[in-house]
């Protein structure tokens, strides 16, 4: 699907019945340590989001409605890790990553770190943040941590110092 027919904030901000109407869901029995409900029970979940074609699956719990949840909150962060726009202003200043609006607070900080090359400075200063707390904040979510490094090697520069 071409990026600019994709409108990655709103689908961020959907609820998880409305990004289900866009996904498909496929079942399957989880492994591993939980005994008799685990293995026996379909309660494990794969997710395809049609639109991107990605993918995530969870089998933590033992609910399939939990899965469902955990593997939907999944094809969010990787969504906000993987399709990028025009930089705009946080919505906020900080965001725990457990909160609803965190993949799309990671995807508008992602937008500034990209745009700026990924450099802290002139992204913090698109943010309105100082550079130490862009890294902190960048810190303390290790799948993002990880992605700007990769990203910054592969213009080779260092990897960011916390």
């Amino acid at each position: 699907m071409p990026e600019d027919a994709f409108d990655r904030n709103r689908v961020l901000q959907l609820s998880d019945g409305e990004l289900g109407a866009e996904c498909t869901f496929e079942s399957f029995k989880g492994s591993g340590n939980g005994g008799q409900k685990r293995n026996k029970t379909s309660s494990a979940v794969r997710v395809r989001h049609q639109p991107t074609g990605m993918t995530a699956e969870d089998a933590v719990e033992r609910s399939w409605f939990r899965n469902r949840a955990a593997a939907l909150r999944k094809i969010r962060l990787k969504i906000a890790l993987e399709y990028r726009e025009v930089p705009a202003p946080l919505p906020r200043a900080a965001c725990a990553l457990d909160h609803a609006d965190y993949p799309l607070w990671r995807a508008v900080l992602l937008d500034a770190v990209s745009a700026s090359g990924f450099e802290p400075k002139p992204a913090a200063e698109m943010l309105g943040i100082t550079p130490s707390c862009l890294v902190k904040l960048l810190y303390r979510d290790p799948e993002l941590w990880e992605h700007v490094s990769r990203e910054r090697q592969k213009l080779g520069k260092n990897r960011l110092k916390v």
